[in-house]
């Protein structure tokens, strides 16, 4: 195994499809009757997807057996029925022991198909969650219990038909149901295929290839054009392209050199790379993703807890019925007729699809989110995004990238900006001030050349000075144009009273002693931002903004955003109070931040996104992460959340509205105009509905976010 298990007595084991059913010995889910699966299985290697295929499809196999078996098996006991030969109008052959035909087979069906269901039962019972299979199991209990007394006592009209039938459709629902929703559960099995088998490392001088196991931090990992990379690390050698779609949910590759992450699970392109090992294990991405998922399908939302509520009340409600409807026909039938009723109540109200309509819905949800670059911490943040009023983003590194950036080149006349960048970009080429990159950068992607300078002097917090041929050029603040003694045109200096109102950084550039212009600097407002206040608002959703920045450039990049309010000069300390004062105007509020100091802001929040946190899956004061710096993700967020919510919502109706209809059906209320529902009838109907309910939430995977 790729990891070590937790000691024996820690061990807990819970159902794929109902994790939110744990307990310390193996077994069948009262729920679904699927083997139980371990939670101490590994979280990032192919041991955990295996076991939980593995024991999906030996559930699978199990009620494909036993429904196979049953099904031949109760073929005579129909054959034998004297309501069937009645009903047909033939006679079966007649033998010595024939009469003993319905009982040994009928016996046969209910402790070989029929016993699963019964075990189910008890666990529900002793786990105090009286559900489905205490539903199923009572009425094929009282259904062969009635039978076999009657057979003994000379008496005709035993249900061994109904009980067989019952049996067999209701192994052969499971059986389909297994395969409908094997889909819908597969998020942590899917998560675990992405890590390769083995990983070729150097090894004292040479390249070995060992199990996934043995790979250490540390270790020099050769990843080949096309492989998958094995571990988090950091590339020492090498220039690729690398699909981190599993990352960020974006298909198109990210150029990758030397010194950048990557991380496993990922898919190299062309080039071949030598990747440091950094995290192992536990620790890389990919685990704390799989954790996540695990954590966030776990967990419950309000509406899945009015699921469990309501299908607890649904088992009462049907035992209650299937009781009524019992002692009602007593009085004006025969007793076989009235517990084939109840046994029809009992099977028809069974609330597997109500049990089912929750978790298919969020187990896709959250492996959809996961696979968009959107991290489901919390179950009840994701049904929270829906009912949001109010976007509230911090500013820096939010909208705006974090990071200076040429904003404009005003020009002195006879001078042009290809002139003004050259100089200042020639004189800032040796400095590491953020002012003085962004020129250089800027200088760079316009592509033009730089000429070489001498003589380089700082003017410490003004400027720079130096020496270009026989030029002398200064590069510097407005203060700094002023102690020159230089003259600005009426043009210019409106330019620059403009921008410096914005809150924008101005470089004035002079050659001896004259002005040939100015550039503005200023936190460059990312281009998705703008797309995703207008998609917020074309939403419906109001957008805010909060900032430590002063009113001027606060102001001015609401106002470039479009957004709706702002909030300036806020310490990161009360950040959480301008959240508190949205709510106080009665709208619910999702805070947008970086997860750091703005954690008590995000915690206040109705909502905490923290955006563009990379592979920090650990933040803990967000309901939800979003692995890239991308605010349009908060759409997607709030997208999502409307389609999960339509989704369960059209389960519910479907899981739980249809016993309005059917269980009268099934007690008989339509039984004097010759409509009857049989118990496999019943279970037809029941089966089918969860089937239903399982495809419709299958269809939330092709929607688009």
């Amino acid at each position: 195994m790729h990891h070590e298990h937790h000691n024996q007595e820690s061990t807990l084991y819970t159902c794929p499809m109902h994790p939110e059913i744990k307990q310390e010995s193996p077994g069948l889910c009262p729920e679904c009757g699927m083997n139980l699966v371990s939670t101490d299985a590994g979280d990032a290697h192919h041991e955990h997807g295996g076991m939980i295929s593995k024991k999906n499809g030996n559930s699978t196999n199990i009620f494909k057996m036993k429904f196979w078996v049953s099904f031949i098996l109760s073929i005579p006991v129909v054959v034998y029925s004297d309501v069937v030969q009645k009903f047909v109008g033939y006679h079966a052959w007649v033998f010595p022991g024939s009469s003993y035909i319905q009982i040994i087979l009928s016996s046969i069906i209910f402790f070989y198909g029929g016993w699963l269901f019964v075990a189910s039962a008890y666990r529900e019972l002793k786990a105090r969650l009286p559900g489905m299979m205490t539903l199923i199991a009572l009425a094929i209990s009282v259904a062969y219990s009635y039978s076999v007394v009657i057979t003994f006592l000379g008496k005709t009209g035993t249900l061994y038909w109904e009980l067989s039938t019952l049996i067999t459709v209701m192994l052969l629902g499971h059986w389909i149901e297994m395969r409908a929703v094997s889909g819908a559960q597969s998020a942590l099995k899917e998560l675990s295929k992405l890590l390769p088998d083995t990983a070729e490392v150097m090894r004292d001088g040479a390249v070995v290839r060992i199990p996934l196991a043995e790979l250490q931090k540390g270790d020099m990992v050769l990843v080949k054009p096309g492989g998958r990379i094995p571990a988090d690390g950091v590339i020492q050698e090498g220039v690729s392209e690398v699909n981190e779609s599993i990352v960020t949910g974006e298909s198109k590759p990210v150029s990758k050199k030397q010194g950048d992450a990557v991380i496993a699970g990922t898919t190299n392109g062309d080039g071949a790379l030598t990747v440091r090992v950094t995290k192992i294990g536990e620790e890389t991405f990919l685990a704390g993703v799989m954790r996540l998922v695990a954590e966030a399908q776990s967990s419950k939302s309000r509406i899945q807890i009015f699921s469990d509520r309501a299908a607890y009340y649904l088992t009462l409600v049907a035992i209650g019925a299937g009781g009524g409807t019992l002692v009602t026909w007593l009085v004006f039938a025969d007793p076989a007729f009235a517990i084939n009723r109840m046994v029809a109540v009992l099977v028809i109200a069974c609330p597997h699809a109500l049990g089912l309509a929750i978790p298919l819905v969020a187990s896709i949800s959250t492996t959809k989110a996961a696979r968009n670059g959107l991290l489901v911490k919390q179950r009840l943040a994701l049904e929270a995004a829906r009912n949001i009023d109010v976007v509230l983003f911090d500013k820096t590194g939010t909208l705006t990238r974090g990071a200076f950036g040429v904003d404009a080149v005003l020009q002195e006349a006879s001078h042009n900006n290809e002139e003004i960048l050259r100089y200042a970009a020639a004189v800032n080429m040796q400095s590491e001030h953020p002012l003085a990159k962004a020129i250089v950068d800027y200088a760079t992607q316009k592509g033009i050349t730089l000429p070489g300078v001498k003589n380089v002097q700082r003017i410490p917090g003004k400027g720079v000075r130096a020496e270009v041929g026989h030029k002398e050029i200064v590069v510097g603040s407005v203060a700094l144009a002023k102690e020159q003694g230089v003259k600005l045109s009426d043009a210019l200096t409106a330019q620059v009273t403009t921008y410096a109102q914005q809150g924008k950084t101005i470089n004035m550039v002079m050659q001896d002693g004259v002005v040939l212009g100015a550039i503005a600097c200023a936190d460059v407002i990312r281009e998705e931002s703008r797309e995703a206040v207008a998609t917020l608002r074309a939403m419906g959703i109001k957008t805010a903004m909060v900032t430590g920045d002063a009113e001027d450039v606060a102001r001015w990049v609401a106002g470039e955003l479009n957004i709706d309010e702002y909030f300036a000069n806020v310490f990161p300390e009360q950040k959480s109070e301008k959240v508190k004062f949205l709510q106080s105007k009665g709208q619910k509020v999702a805070m947008v931040g970086d997860g750091v100091n703005d954690a008590p802001a995000l915690t206040e929040a109705d909502l905490g996104i923290a955006i563009g946190a990379g592979t920090n899956v650990a933040i803990e004061s967000a309901g939800i992460i979003l692995v890239r710096n991308d605010p349009r993700d908060i759409a997607k967020v709030i997208h999502l959340s409307q389609l999960t919510y339509v989704k369960m919502i059209q389960n519910l109706w479907w899981a739980a509205g249809y016993n309005i209809v059917a269980i009268p059906l099934a007690a008989g209320v339509l039984a004097p105009w010759g409509i009857l529902f049989t118990p496999a009838i019943g279970a037809v109907f029941m089966s089918l509905s969860t089937v239903i309910v399982a495809a419709n939430a299958v269809l939330l995977r092709n929607q688009k976010i």
